[in-house]
């Protein structure tokens, strides 16, 4: 069944790039009137006019810059709250700048965007907000301490707000990605040394596109999700539901960027 978003304003924030992006494409496609809010240096006007979308620089750490943003695109039918960054570190080597950055992009960012396009769903009684979460959101991989906690933090936002938010007829639902081949993974992707172990640990053996996360957002986004809230919806490949690994040697190759069987 295709999804039809025609005549509803979709906001993507860090939609310039990666699964913003891709997310951006696919409500564009389905006939949303997509907002791209992304930092100036994104150059959100430009990718916006190449999908027919509309833009506006936003800062998402700033609330005053989300609400002129808003001012602008108008009350929302959907929201995805997607701006998010990372920066590797050991724990003990986290600086105070890494960890604040983090926090306030990946979780006080969301926090912002959520708030703001709730009050302004609220009165309608109707919307739906994704926000994009993260496996992270779970374990604690090694080097991502400020990121592991601002994705976890995310359920928090997650939860409370389809709690507090159902009674208004909005829903708050979030996707939680695992290795998706973006720029900032690009170079991962592109080492063997690197994937072939990693995606050992993959159910289906190989890492995710943009798209394959864009499409569950767009999916919660839309009334075929309309009795799901509160939801974490992981888009990992089955990362998260393999204990000890899948693939090895004995009946499987690793071949290109993916394990397949014998």
């Amino acid at each position: 069944m295709r999804l039809d978003f025609t005549g509803k304003i979709a906001v993507v924030t860090g939609g310039a790039n990666g699964i913003g992006l891709a997310t951006a494409r696919v409500l564009t496609q389905s006939g949303a009137l997509v907002w791209i809010f992304d930092l100036e240096n994104e150059r959100p006007a430009e990718v916006a006019a190449s999908l027919g979308a509309d833009a506006c620089p936003v800062d998402v750490t700033e609330p005053a810059s989300l609400e002129a943003a808003f001012s602008q695109s108008g009350p929302p039918d959907i929201v995805v709250a997607n701006a998010g960054t990372s920066e590797e570190a050991e724990f003990t080597a986290t600086s105070e700048r890494v960890w604040d950055r983090t926090l306030a992009v990946n979780l006080s960012g969301v926090f912002h965007t959520v708030r703001i396009a709730a009050s302004l769903m609220k009165p309608r009684r109707t919307g739906s907000i994704v926000l994009t979460a993260s496996t992270n959101s779970y374990d604690g991989e090694a080097g991502f301490a400020a990121y592991n906690a601002s994705k976890a933090g995310l359920l928090g936002i997650l939860h409370t707000a389809a709690n507090e938010l159902g009674p208004y007829g909005i829903r708050v639902n979030a996707v939680c990605p695992g290795l998706i081949r973006t720029r900032l993974t690009e170079h991962w992707f592109s080492d063997a040394q690197i994937i072939k172990p990693y995606f050992r640990h993959i159910a289906l053996g190989r890492g995710g596109e943009p798209e394959d996360v864009a499409h569950a957002i767009a999916f919660l986004a839309s009334d075929l999700a309309s009795y799901i809230t509160g939801a974490a919806l992981l888009v990992d490949g089955g990362q998260m539901a393999a204990k000890f690994g899948t693939w090895n040697e004995e009946s499987a190759e690793f071949s290109g960027d993916r394990w397949k069987l014998r």
